[in-house]
């Protein structure tokens, strides 16, 4: 038995700080990183008492910033930007999306089990950051909030972690103590039958409770591109979009696309045709109609309905052919001014073929205080005119180019893409993960291979490298390093732990078990799950020979425990996609708060029965 520990003024101070932190993040007085920030100045600020080095030695304070879990999640962080520079992560959301159709509740389900999957194999802020341009993608796509998808990802690869003994650091770092202990180790998949059941009760607990408590946060409605309230109320122009099918008996068959509108008098524009398989955005006024053409149109959804009564087409229910093209993230209403100068003054919209040689359909046109909605194929352009146009973004992007036009719409910029780097990326990317499984070299090193491989086969530029870095994520992690380390330094950590035991005197071996889960959770939010695995195996294994239990069930119980880290954002995870995510600690504590709880009945049954 070790030496009884007694309440001392450090564990006091530190119980304390542990408070406030807890605090801090409860309220978001400050953003979570703000917090972490002000937290290890006040830990660095107690060695200004005469005579005392403080709770946190100073060659320790800034320490976390060096530490093998925040280099590796700036190298995951390029990693996974880096592969979808390629395209790769694209073409991954394409196949997931064709899988699972366009609904949360397949999406989640199909996100969530393969980010597990491939979280058992490599370490989980690694699969997490290789999927966040995946979601992201897909929320893009699908006009799914990005914080109703990336927490099921985030929890889920966590979660992945403990179905094999190589899934988290302290499943890693476990036989090791175990040896010393000369307790007998595990093999790779001693713990995959709890890991899947770990996993499937995560994707279950999302496919369907998600729709209560994940949050929605409009992350992506900030985005430059989203303008439809803005023409709405100046120009009148309403910003839905529909999709219509030409039937067999309309009277337009064989009409031009000229002819239609001409004829159609309603206040509708077309935007895109499709005939076969050929696809047009912002489509010539020859453009023929036929049985089976489909038409993208914007407008008031009377109109739409009139439009489709009087020329016998099927409106959709949503978009299909057009989804892609057309959503949000791909095009857009934007507003172009002619400036003095341009060699447009004096032409027609007519003259200037926006349709053919821009891809853009016009809108509206504003001229002094009058909006031209009619009859705009014959306007003649003047000096400071403002042109409603709806185009694809990459098609503005074209437009902006040309010097007769100001583009003043902010709008999303065409991804630079290179998928002539598909190889080396991949080539790279299979090196780093190949001295992570083997560990040849510390996890942080092995991953920097890969993100400098990256940058030097050119699948980046060292200033995109850097701007991949999610900085709030890092300073989250580095800065709460010192708290763990005052914990741990002043046996704050083992006095709790000790407390614990002796309140517990008498309770049955199950429930010293449940007490030693409990510890790992409270701790791994406090401290990293590494460090919490250090400190609580040799007093898990000291409990299980006093209660006469198996010492290396015991010591298992702390390793996969240290993964219930779902309640606050300090899990390398969820600091990931804490910010993408726009949640606040308030989201973790809602969605996490039943997570947790699950987690622990799962872990103590699963165990139980095993062993």
């Amino acid at each position: 038995m070790t030496e009884t520990l007694t309440l001392s003024t450090e564990m006091i101070a530190v119980l304390g700080i542990l408070g406030l932190t807890i605090a801090l993040f409860v309220s978001e007085v400050v953003r979570v990183d703000v917090a972490a920030i002000i937290i290890m100045v006040l830990l660095g600020l107690s060695s200004i008492i005469p005579g005392y080095d403080g709770l946190v030695a100073p060659n320790e304070l800034f320490a976390g910033f060096a530490t093998n879990a925040v280099i590796s999640i700036i190298a995951v962080m390029i990693i996974g930007v880096g592969l979808d520079r390629t395209g790769l992560m694209s073409l991954l959301a394409g196949k997931i999306l064709q899988w699972a159709g366009k609904t949360e509740r397949r999406i989640i389900p199909a996100i969530s089990g393969t980010v597990g999957v491939i979280s058992s194999f490599m370490q989980n802020i690694g699969a997490a950051a290789l999927f966040l341009p995946v979601v992201s993608r897909i929320s893009r796509r699908t006009e799914i909030p990005m914080s109703r998808l990336l927490m099921p990802m985030g929890f889920c690869a966590i979660l992945g972690g403990t179905m094999t003994m190589i899934g988290s650091s302290p499943l890693i770092l476990l036989n090791d103590l175990l040896v010393t202990a000369e307790v007998p180790t595990y093999d790779i998949f001693s713990v995959t039958p709890v890991g899947i059941a770990m996993l499937t009760v995560g994707i279950l607990y999302f496919m369907i409770f998600g729709r209560f408590v994940l949050p929605v946060h409009k992350t992506d409605a900030a985005e430059p591109g989203d303008t439809t309230n803005y023409f709405k109320e100046l120009y009148g122009i309403e910003g839905d979009v529909y999709e219509l099918r030409m039937s067999d008996e309309s009277q337009a068959i064989g009409w031009t696309l000229g002819h239609w509108e001409q004829d159609m008098g309603y206040r509708v524009s077309v935007l895109a045709t499709r005939n076969g398989e050929t696809v047009r955005v912002g489509p010539a006024r020859d453009t023929d109609l036929w049985i089976g053409s489909e038409l993208a149109l914007m407008g008031p959804e009377e109109d739409v309905k009139k439009v489709a009564e009087k020329y016998n087409f099927h409106v959709k229910p949503e978009l299909e052919m057009f989804n892609d093209i057309l959503q949000p993230s791909q095009s857009g209403i934007s507003e172009v001014v002619i400036p003095p100068g341009s060699e447009v003054i004096g032409r027609t919209i007519q003259d200037l073929r926006m349709r053919i040689k821009y891809r853009t359909n016009v809108l509206a046109v504003y001229q002094g205080e009058d909006v031209v909605r009619t009859d705009l194929r014959d306007h003649v352009l003047r000096a400071g005119d403002a042109l409603v146009l709806h185009s694809r973004w990459e098609d503005l992007e074209t437009l902006s180019h040309d010097q007769n036009f100001a583009v003043v719409t902010d709008f999303p910029k065409k991804e630079v893409t290179r998928p002539d780097k598909i190889i080396p990326a991949l080539i790279f990317f299979a090196i780093a993960l190949l001295l992570v499984l083997t560990k040849a070299v510390p996890l942080s090193v092995a991953l920097l291979v890969g993100a400098m491989g990256m940058v030097v086969s050119r699948v980046l530029s060292i200033d995109e490298a850097y701007r991949a870095v999610g900085w709030q994520s890092v300073f989250l992690l580095a800065s709460l390093f010192s708290l763990g380390t005052a914990v741990e330094n002043t046996q704050t950590a083992a006095w709790i732990a000790q407390e614990t035991v002796r309140l517990l005197d008498g309770m049955p071996a199950w429930g010293f078990q449940l007490a030693i889960a409990l510890l790992a959770t409270f701790f791994t939010l406090v401290m990293s799950n590494v460090g919490a695995t250090v400190l609580l195996v040799p007093i898990a294994i000291n409990i299980a020979l006093q209660t006469g239990s198996d010492p290396g069930v015991f010591a298992l119980t702390v390793a996969l425990a240290t993964s219930n880290s779902f309640l606050i954002p300090t899990h390398q995870v969820n600091a990931l996609i804490l910010e993408p995510g726009g949640y606040r600690v308030a989201d973790f504590m809602r969605a996490g708060g039943i997570m947790t709880v699950l987690f622990i009945v799962v872990l103590m049954v699963m165990l139980n029965l095993m062993y």
